[in-house]
C-alpha cells in the first residue's frame, strides 16, 4: 500500500459496533482475517 492516500484505503465495517475503519500497516498481511475496529469489539463477542 505504498504511496496510496489515505482517503484510498480500503475499508471494512466492524462486525461488532459496525463503524468503518481502514486498512492499518500493522495489518498488511492479515488484512482478510480482520473483522473488528479494535481489541475492546474483539473482547466482546
Amino acid at each position: 500500500m505504498k504511496g496510496v492516500k489515505k482517503q484510498h484505503l480500503p475499508e471494512k465495517v466492524c462486525l461488532k459496533c459496525g463503524r468503518n475503519f481502514t486498512w492499518r500497516k500493522k495489518w498488511e498481511k492479515v488484512w482478510e482475517e480482520v473483522k473488528y475496529c479494535s481489541k475492546k469489539c474483539k473482547n466482546e463477542k
